[in-house]
């Protein structure tokens, strides 16, 4: 019996993450970024992570773990919690 290679990550075409959601938190910090007239790369910065990833979020592709939402709510001088009430409050109107 030949035994199976193991291939890691996931298989293309998946993801670990539900897109609304995702496309919900990256729509909110956009628009909290937009509302400071803050630039992407600025916030990235404070943030303390990279524009390109920064970049992912507020375009949904990539749903940020915890520690990423609180310094992103820091960078942006506001809670966590607000960020998060706010990504709700869109996803109860959807």
């Amino acid at each position: 019996m030949q035994k199976r290679s193991i291939i890691k990550g996931r298989p293309p075409g998946k993801t670990t993450f539900r897109s609304v959601p995702a496309k919900a938190f990256g729509q909110v910090v956009r628009t909290a970024r937009l509302e400071q007239g803050v630039a992407q790369e600025t916030l990235a910065h404070r943030a303390g992570i990279e524009r390109s990833h920064m970049g992912k979020i507020e375009r949904g592709e990539h749903m940020p773990t915890l520690i990423m939402i609180l310094r992103i709510a820091k960078g942006l001088n506001c809670n966590a919690s607000e960020l998060l009430a706010a990504m709700e409050a869109m996803l109860a109107e959807a």
